[in-house]
């Protein structure tokens, strides 16, 4: 403990800044988009906005505290953070809600005021779990065993979250996450193949099978124009989300005099579809300052984990660049048509405080790299057990 509060009191000296930086200036023009998509409401967006500002300071609170902690701590305890991710999931059988989503993914908790969605902060954990694994399998990743032990504690965290909350979409999170550690951490192309065929081999099974209509309908409408060509059924929410796209043109209507965002009338328009209200809003030149400033945060945890001589320490750098680029491509590739809405969030610009917070202590764990790039030398040799 006293390490981990000189630690602490060394964060503004030590930590990575920049990347806070970077973080604070994507949350400000998110919060700036999240006032204009509520402006429309009786109450105006002046609780929204604090209450995503509250988010934002929590979440840098969680930064600073994360980026104090020794990932060497966290690999030692690799067993008890899965235990605590299998444990918040559980929380759902009494406490889970669904907030209209369909999908029970969300903690209503007596005397919080506030609802918690327990991936998010399990996509954390599993992030030091996948690395700590692969960290003891680093000299024979490719073997049997060391992709079986990979592969059995995603298939846990990912069979208990489908099968509690019934959220696939969230769950893809934790498998592009693996994906992408294995393949930066050097596991075997022919792995890759062979998960790949299994895949398409099991899919019939899976679509005839584990789909529900719903799921299979938004599936098939976004290559079958023939479903729903009015776009008052299943494609309803993709209809309106390019019709706000593609309406502010290349420069955008203005903040605040978006047609459809300042009546209202885009679903979700604050969070799951707001990279659609920026587009109408800022044209497509906001679009791509949006992509343009997700990119910089990108490329910086990328940075830090190739700077750092640990091979651990780069594959939490790099889970962390893989869980944003999923959950932009994701967000952006449903407001464009080219992805099923599941409903994610566009990293540190959406309105939510789940979301926020947890992204900032994911980025946390980068600035803590950034910070102890290797080990101490009495712990270079420890390695925790398999």
């Amino acid at each position: 403990m006293r390490e981990f509060l000189q630690e602490l009191k060394r964060f503004f000296r030590k930590g990575d800044i920049v990347l806070l930086v970077i973080s604070l200036f994507i949350s400000a023009f998110g919060c700036l988009i999240v006032a204009s998509t509520n402006n429309y409401r009786e109450q105006g967006f002046l609780r929204y906005v604090l209450v995503q500002v509250a988010a934002i300071g929590l979440g840098v609170v969680f930064y600073a505290v994360f980026s104090s902690i020794d990932l060497e701590f966290f690999s030692e305890h690799r067993r008890a953070l899965m235990v605590f991710c299998l444990a918040m999931l559980a929380l759902l059988i009494p406490f889970g809600t669904d907030l209209g989503s369909g999908n029970k993914s969300w903690l209503s908790l007596p005397l919080v005021p506030f609802y918690i969605q327990p991936a998010e902060i399990c996509k954390i954990f599993y992030i030091l779990v996948a690395a700590s694994v692969m960290n003891s399998h680093q000299h024979n990743l490719s073997s049997f065993r060391s992709v079986f032990h990979m592969g059995y504690y995603l298939i846990l965290l990912v069979g208990t979250n489908v099968l509690l909350s019934e959220d696939v979409g969230v769950s893809l999170i934790f498998i592009f996450i693996f994906l992408g550690m294995a393949f930066s951490g050097g596991v075997k192309l022919w792995w890759f193949l062979l998960g790949g065929g299994l895949i398409g081999a099991a899919w019939p099974f899976v679509w005839n099978y584990f789909l529900d209509n719903y799921q299979k309908l938004r599936i098939e409408s976004l290559y079958n124009p023939d479903i729903d060509p009015m776009g008052t059924g299943v494609r309803y929410h993709l209809q309106r989300s390019l019709d706000a796209l593609t309406g502010g043109g290349v420069t955008g209507q203005g903040l605040f005099n978006g047609n459809r965002i300042q009546a209202g009338a885009l679903p979700a328009q604050h969070t799951d579809f707001i990279f659609s209200a920026i587009g109408e809003e800022l044209g497509y030149i906001g679009c791509f300052l949006v992509l343009v400033m997700l990119f910089i945060l990108v490329a910086r945890c990328i940075w830090v984990g190739r700077r750092s001589p640990d091979y651990m320490r780069r594959l939490v750098c790099f889970g962390a660049a893989a869980a944003l680029i999923f959950q932009v491509f994701v967000n952006i590739g449903m407001c464009i048509g080219v992805v099923p809405v599941i409903g994610l969030t566009l990293p540190l610009i959406s309105y939510g405080g789940s979301s926020t917070v947890t992204i900032y202590a994911m980025l946390g764990l980068v600035s803590g790299v950034y910070a102890r790039p290797a080990p101490r030398s009495h712990e270079r040799y420890v390695r925790p057990p398999r």
